[in-house]
């Protein structure tokens, strides 16, 4: 016996999805963002000179809440289409893209490599496109929510290049370690 499921059946089963792959996008994210030591509170990345259209640091972690939000919404709509066809290479495809994205706090903000960053986010838009590009040959809706996740990866990989551009020695500045110690030399 094979009935139909609802409307109300498929929507409860996409949002099953969603409660699971939407915290697996956020979380991870912003797990690695803050071991890497992201943002201004990196002593290194203080330093640097900053192109002049870069925005305010509270800014970064909005951005990035909506866009993986976003994510995992999209994925869940993938991992929804259970007969579709390319849905395991899309699926695939986006862990790659996603795996490449977790790599780039860590090289910029970790390791102060800003021009291999630069090829990781290359790298990510390449991933990301392509995902795209498979979601939308299974679930439109799917592809639209990657959309500004390449919109911001090309604002990034700009804000990237400017400061490889602005900075050519950024990888071998040394920041000094702050100390706990108070000078009482008078």
């Amino acid at each position: 016996m094979s009935e139909m499921a609802s409307s109300g059946q498929l929507w409860a089963a996409y949002w099953r999805w969603a409660l699971v792959t939407v915290p697996l996008t956020v979380v991870p994210g912003f797990i690695v963002g803050a071991l890497s030591n992201s943002g201004e509170t990196n002593r290194w990345y203080a330093l640097l000179d900053k192109p002049w259209f870069q925005p305010p640091d509270w800014v970064f972690p909005i951005a990035w809440s909506v866009l993986y939000v976003m994510l995992g919404l999209g994925i869940a709509v993938i991992l929804h289409a259970r007969s579709a066809r390319f849905r395991n290479y899309a699926i695939a495809l986006f862990v790659l893209a996603y795996l490449l994205n977790l790599t780039w706090s860590p090289t910029f903000f970790g390791l102060h490599q800003p021009r291999l960053a630069l090829f990781i986010i290359a790298a990510m838009f390449g991933a990301a496109l392509a995902t795209t590009l498979l979601f939308g040959r299974i679930r439109s809706t799917a592809a639209w929510l990657m959309v500004p996740y390449l919109g911001w990866l090309c604002f990034a990989a700009i804000l990237n290049f400017e400061i490889v551009r602005l900075n050519p020695g950024a990888e071998g500045l040394v920041v000094e370690a702050g100390g706990t110690q108070i000078d009482i030399r008078r």
